[in-house]
Parts: structure tokens; C-alpha cells; sequence
């Protein structure tokens, strides 16, 4: 079983209330091969939103308490993603998902890069929160693109 970033299935749960729609990953849901999650909407946070960046470090950095995730009216939302992070993962755990393809550069999924908290466009190396937590509890975590390059 798989985690799946909601987004990627086609719910429309981005910040914009967008989705990144996947169909070669809509169909291992529709398989009963994986589970989709939100960890902003899980954190209670609503959608549309004001987009959000890891201020001070990566997603790492966040569970280690020396950086936050802050939205770009300036309100700090590093509860709410917490919150988020946890609930994705007691849901990963609950399934028994041993690997996770989550939306790459979000600040909670991004796999491989995240913002760089300027609010500019600019990327830097680095996880999000709901990423990081999962590899620290033992889930592999895989961005979209290289999900579907398998």
C-alpha cells in the first residue's frame, strides 16, 4: 500500500485549489493499491489558501524545531502542518504504506526540493515536513515525476 499526495489523484486541495492530476497514479488508487492525503487540509488548514514556504531550513528543520513554515501574509502555519504531518502519517501507518509518492517543492511533500521561504520561485534541495516525518518513520518517499518514470 502506498500514500498518495491528494492533489495528484485530482482533488483539487493544492493551496490555489488546483489539482495535479496523474492518471497513471489515479489508477493505483483506483486499484486499491494506495490511499490519498492532504497533510495541509489534514492540519485543518482551508482551500483555497495562502500559499506557504519553510522559512529558515527545510521540512527537517521543521521536526528539529530551528525553522517554520510561514505563509505569505506572514502567519506562521508550522502548527497546522505538524498537525497535518502527524495525521498523514498515523494514516500511513494504519494502512501499512511502506512508500509514498508525494507532490514535489510543496512544503509538505516535496521530496527532493522545496521553496526557499523568499516567496520568489527559487528552489533549493531539501524535503518537506510531511516527507521528512515519513522518512524518519521508515516510508520511502518518491516525488511524482519520478514515480511515473519507473
Amino acid at each position: 500500500m502506498k500514500v498518495i499526495s491528494a492533489c495528484l489523484i485530482g482533488c483539487e486541495c493544492r493551496y490555489d485549489q488546483k489539482s495535479c492530476l496523474d492518471q497513471e497514479l489515479e489508477q493505483l488508487l483506483r486499484e486499491g493499491k494506495a490511499i490519498p492525503v492532504c497533510p495541509e487540509q489534514l492540519g485543518g488548514l482551508p482551500t483555497p489558501r495562502p500559499p506557504a514556504e519553510i522559512i529558515g531550513g527545510t521540512g527537517e528543520d521543521v521536526l528539529d524545531g530551528k525553522a517554520r513554515i510561514i505563509d505569505d501574509t506572514g502567519q506562521d502555519v508550522t502548527e497546522e502542518f505538524l498537525m497535518g504531518a502527524n495525521q498523514a502519517l498515523k494514516l500511513a501507518k494504519t494502512v501499512g504504506a511502506t512508500s509514498a509518492i508525494l507532490k514535489e517543492n510543496s512544503p509538505s511533500c516535496g521530496s527532493s526540493y522545496v521553496y526557499d521561504g523568499s516567496f520568489s520561485g527559487k528552489k533549493v534541495p531539501g524535503v518537506g515536513l510531511t516527507a521528512a516525518l515519513f522518512r524518519r518513520n521508515g516510508i520511502e518517499v518518491t516525488s511524482e515525476a519520478k514515480a511515473t518514470n519507473e
